[in-house]
């Protein structure tokens, strides 16, 4: 008999692990095993590594996801900007999340609201269920505020600030580390001085720890400036471009284990008009915005890392297109999602290095704009602060 109870309550708990975060939560209500079973912290990392693992198997039916914030729609410029500056309406903005499909289309999946008790933040990046949200003073960390944001579950926690100096420039991304099931946030801190420092926020001990990038980890490489490009999470480390007086290099920073290095561009590597870090069908890639011509078009060179952190395995692939983008990220098959400025406003566009065709996606006016190849739901942070309760506040 009590084998057939650990059985069947084995039985149960797995079915609960696949279960959609909104059915969890209600459950919590159905009874004190429910909700103990729920709210613990070895389920919930069950039921997110569960979640991933479906989200990855259905990566082969859709490109990946893009999450953005409409602009606001005053027509009056500097009164939007005021509101998303200081929130002064207690408008909530909205988060939309769509599945960039194959055939280019898109199928919007969840909307959410950033209420505006977390107003007048901007998208670092998202992650396994969580947003991180910061006000973008980055440089000026002791005004910088941070926060992880679950909309699943409407709970939000500020993330404590550990070191209030006042420094010259820093980056801030945010990932989870595998080896150990936790969330990090990364900053790297480059002094007026010269030199840098990573600083790493663990979310299950809600602290942070430093650690020095010295030169003999980067092979007598000294970091004078850090590129204003989005810094990039991949296989388990931030990767920021940063110069050395005249040289510029990849700046990697292991998560697991604290391990920087320096990666070096290709030998006959030329900087451009802009330039970003992103993960290009699997690898490591760097898309450059060229000053060069092909005809009437100016030039994007990708360059991507064959076999990771082996710089003799760049190789160089120079295709034609406008300039005047950034960079949002490269879908799960390749093609390269630009933000671009034109005559008529600035447009999502999708290209295909191969075909070098071009498609507007059509998405509206954005404030913000990420690209996720994974997009989940999680209970972490179930025992945040709940936001409703701090709007009543």
């Amino acid at each position: 008999m009590e084998k057939q109870q650990c059985l069947l309550n084995d039985i149960v708990y797995d079915i609960l692990s696949r279960m959609p975060v909104k059915s969890l939560i209600r459950f919590r209500c159905v009874s004190k095993s429910f909700d103990s079973t729920i709210t613990d912290p070895k389920f919930i990392a069950t039921h997110l590594n569960q979640a991933i693992s479906l989200s990855n198997n259905n990566n082969i039916t859709h490109n990946g996801y893009l999450l953005y914030t409409p602009h606001s729609s005053s027509p009056d410029i500097e009164e939007e900007l005021h509101t998303v500056v200081h929130n002064t309406d207690h408008t909530p903005t909205e988060v939309h999340a769509v599945v960039y499909n194959t055939d280019h289309s898109l199928t919007e999946v969840s909307s959410f609201e950033i209420p505006y008790v977390l107003g007048g933040t901007n998208i670092v990046a998202f992650c396994n269920g969580l947003f991180c949200l910061t006000n973008n003073s980055e440089n000026n960390l002791a005004d910088q505020s941070l926060y992880l944001w679950n909309p699943s579950i409407r709970m939000f926690k500020m993330v404590p600030t550990q070191f209030p100096d006042r420094l010259p420039v820093s980056r801030v991304t945010f990932g989870f580390a595998h080896q150990n099931n936790d969330f990090k946030i990364l900053r790297l801190v480059c002094f007026a001085s010269g030199g840098a420092e990573a600083q790493v926020y663990t979310l299950s001990t809600n602290s942070w720890k430093k650690y020095e990038i010295s030169l003999e980890f980067l092979n007598g490489l000294s970091i004078h400036y850090i590129c204003s490009s989005p810094c990039l999470f991949f296989n388990g480390a931030l990767h920021s471009m940063a110069y050395d007086n005249n040289q510029e290099f990849i700046l990697s920073f292991d998560v697991d284990d604290g391990r920087v290095r320096g990666i070096m561009p290709p030998q006959n590597y030329v900087s451009g008009c802009s330039e970003f870090l992103a993960v290009f069908k699997g690898s490591l890639a760097l898309i450059v915005f060229t000053d060069e011509v092909i005809g009437e078009n100016d030039v994007c060179d990708i360059w991507v890392m064959k076999e990771y952190g082996v710089s003799e395995s760049w190789t160089k692939k120079s295709v034609p297109m406008e300039i005047n983008a950034n960079l949002i990220g490269c879908s799960v098959n390749g093609e390269l999602l630009i933000e671009q400025t034109s005559h008529s406003g600035v447009h999502i566009i999708s290209f295909d290095s191969e075909s070098l065709n071009e498609e507007n996606l059509g998405i509206p006016q954005t404030r913000d704009v990420i690209y996720t190849a994974d997009f989940v739901e999680s209970l972490v942070l179930l025992n945040g602060a709940d936001i409703k309760n701090q709007a009543e506040d």
